[in-house]
């Protein structure tokens, strides 16, 4: 009975911490299919009991976050694309385009390890922010005014414990509320 107690505490724990605290998963390569961005994306609007759904009005702590971690990759110190995040991209474009997603504006976030200093890095991710951003609009025709370029600089490090790590350079698409 006690370690029922116990991991019923643990569950409400981990309810209840931010989206944001949970472990991040960096989709990868073939990781990054236009399925897997749609479902990533897609807010997910109530709260789910046995037989019923109760939809909200307004967002709150039970909604699911809306995003996708990608690792797009950038030639060293710059914002070039390389083929491979191009072809990533490709498929961002098409799920962005996609009926499920069509109606959502999106924050694109650009990240940076720490090598190159505080104000380098936060020009750097702004920048490969805006690579993407353009990207999306010029070859896949979404709309401009759907897309928010943000550069973080090399403050929200997933592995702490190798700054200098691939994940640490990555972008970030967050379904913007409505």
């Amino acid at each position: 009975m006690k370690l029922k107690s116990i991991l019923a505490s643990i569950v409400l724990i981990m309810l209840a911490m931010p989206a944001n605290a949970q472990t991040t998963r960096v989709l990868k390569d073939t990781e990054i299919t236009e399925s897997a961005l749609i479902e990533a994306l897609t807010p997910e609007r109530g709260i789910r009991t046995r037989s019923i759904k109760v939809l909200r009005d307004q967002p709150g702590p039970a909604d699911k976050a809306a995003s996708a971690s990608m690792l797009i990759t950038f030639h060293t110190n710059s914002a070039d694309l390389t083929p491979e995040a191009m072809q990533s991209l490709d498929v961002v474009g098409r799920a962005l385009k996609m009926d499920k997603l069509a109606a959502y504006k999106f924050a694109i976030e650009g990240h940076a390890d720490p090598r190159g200093g505080p104000d380098f890095n936060q020009r750097l991710s702004q920048a490969r922010a805006e690579t993407v951003k353009n990207y999306l609009v010029q070859n896949h025709d979404i709309d401009e005014a759907r897309l928010t370029a943000i550069g973080k600089g090399d403050h929200d490090l997933l592995d702490k414990k190798n700054p200098i790590a691939p994940e640490n350079r990555r972008v970030t698409i967050i379904t913007e509320p409505k």
